[in-house]
């Protein structure tokens, strides 16, 4: 009897030890708004695989990220730290300086693909990547080996999606048995907003900005490109031990009219901002500018569904380290969605999540302090924007989704108590 026993045990741990890791698929949307896909509601825009995706998939409606701009944002999904953390807080460097003085930040900080490579992975960058070759962020393979052409956008990276699909169908055909992460990070729904004819004319409807149709069709694009590559996953076998989260790195409200062509007498009627998206949108820390819906789905271990909690992309790190059996770095203070999504507990620990904005460009060196415009809290239903040179602002974001009123007079002791959370969090120094 003992002998069966210890037989079982045995072959229990070689089971155990031999179970191969998931793969990681994070599929990552490029200026696009949280309410902007069929799952969220949107009653034009079509996106039917990410729609199947979101039924298959653990949905955080109430996901954000800490900063409404590419590049950090980016950085904080590869690192789960908050950008004034691994302070890659702006696009682009100082005027004058040379690009490469931002190169060394994220060498300088663990990340996902570095800590996985570790534990046997490969893995393989495709799309927006501002940080010169792919290996700067751990990655072993990827479509970005320099900027040299003057796309600091990912250079030749980022015809994934818009052109080719193939490079990350053969990089899962070399990988064998190794488990892999894959970066599919196209610049989509992105400018140039450039969708094929088929979808233009399908948006292209009467009463409708042209503008806004171009947006509308390239979100069903990027939709489409998610769905061959899911299809390429599930064909070949990998649908099972596969983790896939979706997330977009920040949001975008479609700037409509043309004030150079509006006649005269309706000009000032055109709101322009200093780039095709509305104020409260990209770069704002308004939820059109940080709120995103994240999707986790791991078949046999998550349970698909709607989760309320609020979250964060500095969630996204512990989550995908965690599932992969590896502890994450101690500087991490994101939280572990696998606790409440395979049913361990009923909800994460948190009442607030935190962000902050920066300008696009660094005005005087690279360092967070310097470049900070807002602080900002959800807690449970309320969102308090922390500007650096104007007034506070307090919204009731579930009865006032659009941040139209500012009710920061109504409730001083509320806006005290959350100036105090920020402070605790980071008190922007």
């Amino acid at each position: 009897m003992r002998s069966r026993l210890l037989i079982a045990a045995l072959l229990l741990w070689l089971c155990t030890v031999g179970a191969r890791r998931p793969n990681v698929v994070l599929i990552i949307s490029d200026d696009q708004s949280w309410m902007d896909f069929g799952f969220m509601g949107h009653g034009a825009i079509q996106t039917p695989h990410l729609d199947r995706l979101a039924q298959e998939s653990a949905l955080f409606p109430n996901g954000y990220v800490p900063t409404a701009l590419c590049r950090p944002s980016l950085a904080t999904i590869l690192t789960g730290l908050y950008p004034h953390q691994h302070k890659i807080c702006v696009n682009d460097p100082p005027p004058g300086s040379d690009r490469e003085v931002m190169s060394p930040l994220l060498r300088e900080v663990s990340t996902i693909p570095r800590l996985l490579q570790k534990a046997g992975y490969s893995s393989f960058q495709t799309g927006k990547w501002w940080e010169g070759h792919y290996s700067n962020g751990g990655f072993t393979h990827g479509m970005t080996k320099d900027l040299s052409t003057g796309n600091f956008h990912g250079g030749p990276g980022i015809a994934i999606g818009r052109e080719t699909m193939q490079p990350i169908y053969d990089f899962i055909k070399e990988t064998g048995d190794k488990p892999y992460l894959i970066w599919y990070a196209p610049k989509m729904p992105h400018t140039p907003h450039d969708p094929p004819e088929r979808l233009l004319k399908k948006y292209a409807i009467e009463g409708r900005d042209i503008a806004l149709a171009k947006y509308f069709g390239m979100c069903e694009w990027f939709d489409e490109t998610v769905g061959e590559l899911l299809d390429y996953i599930d064909r070949n076998g990998h649908r099972d031990d596969t983790l896939v989260i979706f997330v977009a790195d920040n949001g975008w409200i479609q700037q409509t009219g043309d004030l150079h062509t509006a006649p005269v007498f309706v000009r000032p009627n055109y709101r322009r901002t200093r780039g095709p998206f509305a104020p409260k949108s990209k770069n704002s820390p308004y939820d059109g500018g940080v709120r995103t819906p994240i999707l986790v789905r791991w078949p046999s271990q998550v349970r698909p569904g709607r989760y309320l909690d609020l979250v964060s992309t500095i969630d996204l790190a512990p989550t995908i380290l965690s599932a992969c059996g590896l502890d994450p770095p101690e500087e991490i203070a994101g939280e572990n969605l696998l606790e409440v999504i395979t049913g361990k507990r009923p909800h994460l620990q948190r009442s607030a999540i935190f962000g902050e904005i920066y300008y696009h460009a660094a005005r005087q060196g690279l360092e967070p302090a310097l470049n900070l415009t807002h602080r900002w809290v959800r807690f449970n239903d309320w969102k308090l924007i922390d500007p650096s040179s104007s007034p506070l602002e307090l919204y009731n974001v579930v009865q006032d989704p659009f941040e139209q009123s500012n009710l920061v007079t109504q409730y001083p002791e509320l806006v005290k108590e959350l100036i105090q959370a920020l402070d605790n969090w980071w008190d922007g120094s």
